[in-house]
């Protein structure tokens, strides 16, 4: 059984939580827009989305198949070695959610440990935290599941400690009653 969190590291865990609250729903928001921007691009609808360039503020441009391609390979991108090929000017805002993503899930991993690191889980917690960068919707349900679960042990344990030094003073202070005279 791992040990428990030593009182001297709640402060450290209080701020470790929130880091990872926050990196938690940031992580969850650029995965929700990574599995748009997936749809949009390989499903039969074959756009990515730019800024600037040719087309304007906002807007989609289509995604081609390359020279080597068969008709069904639209729907089957990778198969028989085809390339897409974006028909795109401007910044390709698909490839930037991408990359923003990738690199903040490296940041929510860190957060992820830091909090399982501090509150001495044992690792299978780990992976269900980590899983959260990358199942759409499950990093919103365990923000609010880790936040509840954290700060109610941390309330707990603060009150059983102050529980045990109120008692504790009680009777360190207590005079015996044939000494009271």
């Amino acid at each position: 059984m791992p040990r428990a969190p030593r009182l001297a590291s709640f402060p450290a865990i209080r701020g470790a939580l929130r880091f990872y609250q926050v990196c938690s729903i940031i992580t969850g928001v650029g995965l929700l827009l990574l599995v748009a921007e997936m749809i949009l691009k390989y499903t039969p609808l074959h756009v990515e989305l730019f800024a600037g360039g040719s087309g304007g503020f906002l807007w989609l441009a289509p995604v081609i198949a390359g020279p080597d391609c068969s008709w069904y390979s639209l729907f089957f991108p990778g198969s028989d070695n085809c390339e897409m090929i974006s028909t795109g000017d401007g910044v390709n805002l698909s490839l930037a959610i991408l990359i923003a993503h990738g690199w903040f899930y490296v940041v929510y991993l860190f957060a992820c440990f830091r909090v399982w690191s501090l509150m001495r889980w044992k690792f299978p917690k780990f992976l269900l935290l980590a899983l959260g960068g990358i199942v759409p919707f499950l990093s919103f349900f365990m923000e609010a599941r880790v936040g509840r679960q954290v700060k109610s042990y941390l309330q707990a344990r603060e009150d059983a400690e102050m529980h045990t030094r109120a008692e504790h003073s009680s009777l360190t202070h207590e005079i015996p009653v044939e000494n009271q005279r």
